[in-house]
């Protein structure tokens, strides 16, 4: 994809970020902000993009990872180191309030991520999950042990290439 091209496609989809960034923001000023940096974000990382891949899933992840890092930075903005002997961090606000935003979009994620699996590894999977044996597993889908398990490692797997992103959030 030409530059050209690159620049028209991101122009054409960048109007339905607006609703997304609204959303996340709940404040027109910070959406406009949010979508100016993902924006400046997808065009400085044009070489990121590879062809045939969904533009507007990439934007959006570029924004939703874009709100995420500046929701963090503006909470440890928030806090300052107490340099008296006793080395407490303390928060400088009076008040602070925690709307768990990256815990609802790990959750939306991971919820998203499972739905996507096929029911024969998601079945076995959420069985899993919910606390049956392996044996129990077996016992009441009628397959052998060692499908299960198969089947419960592909969904892990599969689970794991669907929510990486976090790996490298989790680390920063």
């Amino acid at each position: 994809m030409t530059a050209i091209e690159f620049n028209y496609a991101i122009h054409s989809t960048s109007k339905l970020l607006k609703p997304f960034a609204m959303r996340l923001t709940k404040d027109y000023e910070d959406a406009n902000d949010l979508l100016q940096d993902t924006l400046v974000k997808a065009f400085l990382n044009r070489d990121k993009y590879t062809d045939g891949t969904n533009l507007k899933a990439w934007l959006y992840t570029i924004m939703k990872n874009t709100f995420i890092t500046n929701y963090q930075r503006m909470m440890r903005r928030n806090t300052f180191i107490d340099t008296t002997d006793n080395l407490h961090y303390i928060n400088s606000s009076g008040s602070v309030i925690d709307n768990n935003a990256y815990s609802n979009f790990a959750m939306e994620d991971i919820h998203q991520a499972v739905d996507s699996l096929q029911d024969t590894y998601k079945t076995p999977f959420m069985m899993h999950f919910k606390g049956f044996k392996y044996h129990e597993i077996a016992q009441r889908l009628e397959i052998p042990i060692g499908t299960v398990k198969n089947r419960i490692h592909i969904a892990r797997k599969e689970l794991k290439g669907k929510l990486s992103v976090y790996k490298y959030i989790s680390n920063n």
